[in-house]
């Protein structure tokens, strides 16, 4: 009876030892990535600051053509100036706004017409070629049809975006369906489950992580069809800016636009990326 309770206080001495070593190791692992992250980080600034400085010193000594290539000191001039003025946020939320319905959209419609494929194995043979087609087919070029059949405005914008997400985002989705475990779908099946429990209990969420990751692609992809359509046929908003500003040669206007959509679009991939975090700690 003694040796028995001995070598269970033993027992849990080597355990509570391995759980102190682990909780030490996770430590030390803890510790190293973070120190790995700011680097990372340490890097990324001096990358960026470092590249606006040697932007400003170029222009300030006419090593570039201020002309065409402006500096920084301009273009953060120009959209401070219009920013007081009232003449940016108007531009900026109207851009934003179609975006945001593009990628919306898309990322929801390519996933509905994804899940509808997956469906039906006929369906899937018979559009395969034209998906295909649709897919390398130069999208933004449907602008001036959707100009035509819808009219100028909001509607042919976010049908521009709507035509260079949906696509990518089928088949990206579609091919995430079909690559679950066959495994998984037997054990629905072997469980008398129909279609659509499998779907709803196997497919769906096993490709969650492959919609978020689409909805990060997207975000890029919404805004060139943004863009192009202001482009084509609007009268305000950050496209519009931009061609605006090469009409008058204006080139201090049309990086300021650049740089304001590099900075939305950048907030809108972090929001995605930190919701796919919190999605795949959940999973």
């Amino acid at each position: 009876m003694t040796e028995s309770i001995a070598k269970k206080q033993e027992d849990g001495r080597v355990e509570r030892a391995g759980d102190r070593i682990a909780a030490e190791a996770l430590a030390v692992y803890m510790r190293a990535r973070r120190r790995s992250g700011a680097w990372v980080l340490t890097a990324q600034l001096l990358i960026l600051f470092g590249s606006i400085g040697l932007w400003e010193i170029a222009g300030r000594h006419k090593w570039i053509d201020v002309l065409i290539f402006s500096y920084p000191s301009k273009v953060f001039g120009l959209l401070w100036e219009n920013l007081l003025e009232g003449t940016l946020l108007p531009h900026v939320w109207v851009t934003v706004l179609e975006t945001l319905c593009g990628f919306l959209l898309g990322t929801l419609c390519g996933t509905l017409l994804a899940a509808v494929i997956w469906w039906s194995p006929f369906l899937a043979r018979v559009l395969d070629p034209f998906i295909v087609v649709l897919n390398s087919m130069p999208k933004v070029a449907l602008g001036p049809i959707f100009i035509v059949a819808i009219g100028p405005g909001l509607g042919s914008i976010i049908a521009t975006a709507l035509a260079v997400t949906v696509i990518i985002t089928t088949l990206v989705v579609y091919t995430s369906f079909k690559e679950v475990d066959a495994n998984y779908v037997k054990v629905v099946r072997l469980f008398g489950g129909n279609r659509l429990t499998v779907f709803r209990r196997v497919i769906l969420p096993a490709s969650f992580p492959t919609i978020i990751s689409t909805l990060k692609v997207n975000v890029g992809l919404s805004w060139v069809g943004v863009i192009v359509g202001e482009f084509l046929v609007a009268r305000e908003g950050l496209g519009y800016l931009i061609i605006y500003g090469f009409q008058v040669f204006n080139f201090t206007l049309v990086i300021s636009s650049l740089f304001v959509i590099a900075l939305v679009a950048t907030l809108m991939y972090q929001a995605v990326a930190y919701m796919e975090g919190k999605l795949s700690r959940r999973l």
